[in-house]
């Protein structure tokens, strides 16, 4: 079984962590691969492949917070891979396990014995000039911003064909109840539990009384439209990764993605919990 560990690079303690895994996995009889740009940074050549190859792994095992989970869900294709959190981060909201229990956790979760948190996805398609240019995953949220420009952007936030919204503001944020917890937290939304199926529509520094976070059906489609491109720097944010945008964003369509994403927990923690401990101090 190939088991794809994926590090944040950046933090001495999963680089270390993930060439004790890779040695600990490869005398159990698994296979761990990383892609070639972590195995490099690792001194896990040996174990790098390209993103291409990556395929679907048995089980994905992230080591970091919960930036990482999120790298390691855009290395993986539209397939629903086990994905294990191990927290090393700040702040590890995803994570299913810490680094004292990972190889415990690790057991668990490859002998199909973890709990399995199904998440939802987002698609989003992007149009600039009147034709699509791009379609985009997210596994917590897609925001239409102002990017590094100061002035403020109008959008219009379309639901189910009905426009219900219009506002000058910093951008409007769409995310799943994963990333409710996330930027659209920060930008005043609402938490939402991830059994939740819909979509959580949050406008960030609205200038008007009248703009208010919306939790959507699960089927419905969410359209942002920017109503004067002209006067305007918006960009597309995905996950916290900005698109590249070479022409001025004209709307974009985000919708529920048709493949989950499995995120495993060996922790014994609730949603609720967890939010008590993140953010409450609980």
């Amino acid at each position: 079984m190939h088991v794809l560990l994926v590090p944040n690079t950046s933090n001495p303690i999963a680089v270390t962590a993930a060439c004790e895994l890779a040695t600990w996995l490869s005398a159990q009889g698994f296979d761990p691969i990383l892609s070639a740009e972590d195995a490099t940074a690792c001194s896990l050549a040996d174990f790098g492949v390209p993103v291409s190859e990556i395929g679907e792994p048995g089980l994905t095992v992230a080591l970091g917070g919960d930036g990482t989970i999120l790298k390691a869900v855009h290395l993986l294709p539209e397939v629903e891979t086990p994905v294990l959190g191990v927290n090393l981060g700040r702040l590890g909201f995803m994570a299913g396990a810490t680094i004292g229990n990972m190889r415990e956790s690790v057991s668990t979760a490859l002998a199909g014995e973890a709990r399995v948190e199904k998440r939802s996805t987002l698609e989003a398609t992007v149009y600039m000039d009147g034709r699509e240019v791009g379609r985009y995953r997210a596994l917590n949220e897609i925001a239409l911003t102002r990017g590094a420009s100061p002035r403020v952007i109008k959008v219009e936030t379309w639901i189910g064909g009905f426009r219900v919204s219009s506002a000058i503001c910093d951008g409007v944020i769409v995310a799943t109840p994963t990333g409710s917890t996330a930027y659209a937290m920060s930008a005043g939304g609402p938490i939402v539990s991830p059994t939740v199926r819909g979509l959580v529509v949050v406008p960030v520094a609205p200038h008007t009384l009248a703009a208010r976070p919306i939790v959507t059906g699960a089927s419905d489609v969410v359209e942002v439209r920017l109503t004067d491109t002209k006067r305007a720097d918006s960009c597309v944010v995905i996950d916290g990764e900005s698109v590249p945008c070479r022409r001025a964003v004209e709307r974009i369509e985000v919708m529920r993605g048709g493949h989950d994403v499995l995120l495993l927990k060996c922790d014994g923690r609730d949603f609720y919990e967890v939010a008590a401990t993140e953010f409450l101090g609980g």
